[in-house]
């Protein structure tokens, strides 16, 4: 047996591979006894094993499928066979410190001889999977063969000339419901791919040509150096550099819940889709795409889409129980028709009796019978609102659209409906409300406020330990290219205006603070410490120190001493201790982010367990800054808008309490009057201290929460969703995303936000403004709004048509719409219906109304009140015509048929209109804005004039004269006076089917 590597092998050597394979094959057909061939012989268990080292040209160092084990495996052994992670970056031409060249040449070379970080996907399913799906539905499929009967019968009957009509118009409008049905879901499903291409197509910092740069995940090539931090996603399988504290989170792939720590000796190995959870490192990328564990794995797994949302639910309970009400009908028409048919009391076109016992021929009573279950079958088809999943669909399609344009992604097709019944938003403060985009603005040293362009008065030796504590306790980088004097700084924002501060004003020389001193150990950032350390030595003199770096007050509690302008250090006392407290107060007063730095020269010390210990107390307090990061202009206008909305909107945020009011108030969050003691500003550790009764109690009155942890965040959220509120909540942190998860919609940030936040937020905000989100606001109400509109006009057609046909098969007994016309009905009433009232945009009533929340119900009082009156009417004016309609009119049958067919369309038309606006009089507001909503009227006015006028065989009409058209357009417009009446009768607040309810429990 020939064991290979898995690996293609290329052109130029598969001659020589097909001999040797010939040789070794027959070698052991030689070497097996002759005697007893179906006997296995022991030699024939004997394999031969060949090592095949297909190197690529470009890379002849390299063992394609060895690099890509080496991960996969965890095996040490052969990482120590290409002589660590520094052989291998020789072998794929990649310098640890500058990365790879980068260029689009070198770029291509690794594409072509690696692969590029791309995943084949399952085909999408296809518009014929769509169209098979809509003809497994029961209904259409008894339409089919009720359409398949008909049309046998009636060729027979009536030749193949005229015959074909009445079944051949039945196939004919069953392939129109079943088309627009594929078509939509298809559409539907496509949308998802497209936004699920978007939301995989993360941002990752690689560094290239030595300059440190953002590419997308799907550029990534092996050789590349990746820079990792909390809440990054590993974006390739590859080999750990250098970092600190990295620690990642590999539940995706092995379903562990504990943190892995990442080293350089033990396990230097990072698995593509993997989570940051703590530190910061480099990584080497040794595979991408499909050679990938990750690759492999999402290979198999088939992306569905259908996601159905919670109103989809809602409506498919809705749409059961209206269709168990049309079975039950269509039941006993067929009951009703079958036996006035089989007792003599039906009559065909010429007055004749159909039914005459023994007289009547066989094939005429089949022909009469599946017309009876054809019409019975149609009543079901019209009963049931299958256009509600539908509208629903087509909603949301559109909003998600939208949406995009607007700066909001949409993950989760659920959040676009639950963001219009949402009562509280708890937001993030940094870049949310604010810009994100900070710059130091003022700088103390000791009690001395050092001025812009002044540091020259500040002694050297303190300067030196400023440089220290920026330059090496930061996960951000400076990059200077060769040719210009321009820097370019990345990391966080925080640390991107600090480095930028210290390099242009303090004159920071990060290459050469590099050079001159070593690192020992760091302690990374996380939220709940809000403070990283880093212990390093100096080469030259071989002292250490610690450095710290945080919040201003946490940084300031460790400190025993301080350094004033010259350099000397004094005693941080009591009286000390409060003139800085209220230069931090001050500083935070006027919304700036106060961080500090602190230092302390150390031997260096390891604990119980050998593990390195970085001194926290007693350190000197070497300065401090102020960082502005000044509020969006719309930001106080769209905390106002959702205020207005009823929406409450908490701010948490985990500055100091100073800060947090400042920029609360400035953005309208809190009141100038509300002051602490009302409790609308606490801290996260007092509500982490309130006892549960209290946090129930204290919890709606809280407008900012500051100093907050991401368990406070998370603890809120949860106290609201007791309360019945349903909560919005926006984050940007790993530590975000319990909170994000938990709330009913979370919004994450598509700037700052990690890949963590992204992956457990159901809409992604791509610019990061609080404006996106009262945007969101307004189209999920939008949303809501449309589908109820939806519901209404939907469900007064299946109303008025059941009951006229079951009114109308008791007592006349024969239905006076056909099959073709129900359907016809259906089909437009279903999808151009929908498709007219679901693309009505967001208006500004939509945000003056208080919000739907958990309780209301889908049909309120309101809708019940308007369907039920046009039902009414339209039932009254339909039962009249078909009753008296020949002999108020002068007209044959068949013209007054038709005529009750044109009014039933032409009042759903006018009734199009009314449900434009649930409550208000005026329901042509707006209209000239809703041009696809008059475009799609006026093709259902022209599609009704062609069935009436020039397909008369096909859909069994009758031309109408002008006058008779009046009299249809006249009954029809009677609807839009009635809606308007009924709109100034009150209804109770108390919902109507609670009333059925009461009454069933009584």
């Amino acid at each position: 047996m020939l064991v290979l590597p898995s690996t293609m092998l290329t052109e130029p050597n598969q001659k020589r591979w097909h001999m040797a394979f010939a040789a070794i094959y027959c070698s052991r057909a030689f070497s097996t006894p002759l005697k007893n061939p179906r006997k296995k012989s022991p030699v024939s268990s004997n394999r031969v094993v060949i090592d095949v080292f297909e190197p690529h040209p470009c890379f002849p160092k390299i063992d394609q499928s060895a690099l890509a084990g080496i991960v996969k495996q965890k095996n040490l052994d052969q990482l120590r066979k290409y002589d660590g992670v520094e052989g291998l970056a020789c072998g794929l031409e990649t310098n640890l410190e500058s990365g790879i060249s980068g260029d689009a040449e070198d770029v291509l070379r690794r594409c072509e001889a690696f692969g590029s970080n791309t995943y084949r996907r399952p085909p999408a399913k296809s518009l014929l999977y769509f169209v098979w799906e809509a003809l497994r539905d029961p209904t259409i499929l008894i339409l089919l063969v009720c359409a398949a009967l008909s049309l046998g019968f009636g060729i027979k009957e009536h030749g193949l000339e005229d015959g074909w009509y009445d079944g051949g118009s039945i196939f004919v409008a069953v392939f129109l419901v079943i088309a627009v049905s594929a078509l939509s879901n298809f559409r539907q499903n496509r949308q998802f791919v497209k936004l699920s291409k978007v939301s995989n197509n993360i941002q990752v910092d690689v560094v290239r040509n030595g300059r440190r740069q953002q590419v997308s995940i799907f550029e990534i090539v092996v050789g590349d150096v990746v820079c990792l931090k909390i809440g990054d996603q590993v974006p390739a399988d590859g080999l750990f550099i250098d970092g600190h504290s990295l620690l990642v989170d590999e539940s995706s792939m092995t379903g562990e819940s504990d943190h892995v720590e990442v080293d350089l000796t033990q396990n230097p190995f990072l698995f593509s889709g993997t989570k940051v959870a703590d530190g910061f490192g480099r990584m080497l990328v040794t595979s991408v795409g499909m050679k990938t564990t990750w690759g492999e794995m999402m290979s198999t797994i088939s992306n569905d889409s259908n996601e159905q949302t919670p109103l989809q639910s809602r409506l498919n309970t809705l749409t059961s129980s209206i269709g168990k009400v049309g079975l039950l009908v269509a039941f006993l028409v067929l009951l009703v028709l079958l036996i006035r048919y089989f007792t003599g009391n039906t009559q065909d076109e010429n007055g004749n009796t159909e039914y005459n016992g023994s007289k009547t021929k066989a094939d005429d009573i089949i022909n009469s019978v599946v017309a009876i279950i054809a019409a019975a079958v149609t009543i079901v088809v019209v009963a049931i609102p299958e256009g509600l999943p539908l509208a629903v669909t087509l909603t949301l399609a559109y909003s998600m659209k939208r949406m995009m344009s607007d700066n909001a992604m949409v993950r989760k097709l659920s959040a676009c409906e639950t963001m219009g019944s949402a009562t509280t938003i708890c937001t993030d403060k940094t870049g949310t409300l604010t810009h994100n985009q900070m710059k130091v603005t003022k700088f103390w040293l000791g009690q001395d406020l050092i001025n812009e362009n002044d540091s020259s008065s500040i002694a050297t030796s303190v300067v030196e330990l400023l440089h220290q504590g920026i330059g090496l306790n930061m996960t951000g980088s400076v990059y200077k290219s060769i040719s210009g004097s321009e820097f370019e700084f990345s990391g966080s924002p925080t640390e991107k205006a600090i480095l930028s501060w210290a390099v242009l004003e303090l004159n920071l020389d990060m290459e050469g603070l590099k050079q001159s001193c070593e690192i020992v150990h760091v302690e990374a950032f996380n939220s709940t410490k809000k403070r990283s350390g880093v212990l390093m030595r100096k080469k030259a003199e071989n002292t250490t120190n610690v450095h710290w770096k945080g919040a201003a007050e946490m940084i300031l509690a460790m400190c025993s001493n301080y350094y004033d302008v010259s350099g000397n250090i004094k005693v941080l006392g009591d009286f000390e201790r409060k003139k800085f407290d209220q230069i931090i107060q001050g500083m935070a007063a006027s919304s700036l982010r106060c961080i500090a730095f602190a230092h302390k020269q150390v031997l260096e010390q390891k604990n119980e367990e050998g593990k390195i210990h970085i001194e926290e107390n007693c350190l000197t307090f070497l300065g401090l800054v102020g960082l502005k990061d000044p509020c969006r202009p719309g930001a106080k206008k769209a905390v106002e808008e959702c205020q207005n909305a009823g929406v409450n909107v908490k701010m948490i945020t985990g500055d100091n309490i100073f800060t947090a009011r400042a920029i609360a108030t400035e953005c309208g969050i809190l009141k100038p009057n509300q002051d602490m003691e009302s409790g609308a500003v606490v801290e996260g550790v007092e509500f982490r201290n309130y006892t549960p009764e209290e946090r129930m109690e204290k919890v709606d009155k809280i407008c900012v929460m500051a100093r907050s942890s991401p368990f406070d965040k998370l603890l809120m959220v949860q106290c609201l969703r007791q309360k019945g509120h349903v909560v919005a909540v926006t984050g940007d942190g790993t530590n975000d995303a319990p909170a994000l998860k938990e709330a009913d919609i979370g919004l994450s940030m598509g700037i700052q936000g990690t890949e963590v936040a992204k992956e457990s937020s159901d809409i992604v905000i791509l610019d990061d403004n609080f404006g996106s989100v009262a945007t969101v606001l307004r189209w999920g109400r939008c949303v809501y709004t449309n589908i109820q509109k939806f519901i209404q006009f939907q469900l007064t057609v299946n109303v008025a048509a059941l009951v006229i046909n079951f009114v109308a098969a008791v007592s006349a007994g024969e239905v006076p719409l056909s099959a073709v016309q129900l359907l016809w009905v259906n089909l437009i009433m279903d999808t151009l219906g929908a498709l007219a009232l679901a693309t009505e945009k967001p208006t500004k009533e939509l945000m003056e109304k208080p919000p739907v929340g958990r309780t209301k119900p889908l049909i309120t009082n309101v809708m019940w009140r308007n369907l039920l009156s046009q039902a009414a009417y339209q039932i009254a004016v339909l039962l009249t015509l078909q009753f008296q309609g020949e002999a108020i009119f002068n007209v044959g049958s068949k013209v007054n048929d038709t005529m009750i067919f044109n009014v039933f369309v032409l009042c759903q038309v006018f009734n199009e209109f009314n449900a434009r606006k649930l409550e208000k009089k005026n329901v042509f507001e707006g209209i000239q804005k809703s041009k696809l909503f008059l475009v799609i009227v006026g093709v259902t006015i022209v599609l009704q004039v062609v069935m009436v006028e020039f397909l008369r065989k096909f859909a069994d009409t009758e031309r109408l004269n002008w006058w008779q058209w009046g009299v249809c357009v006249g009954f029809a417009s009677v609807s839009w006076p009635i809606g308007w009446i009924v709109k100034w009768i009150p209804v109770p607040e108390k919902p109507f089917l609670s009333y059925l309810k009461w009454g069933n429990s009584n």
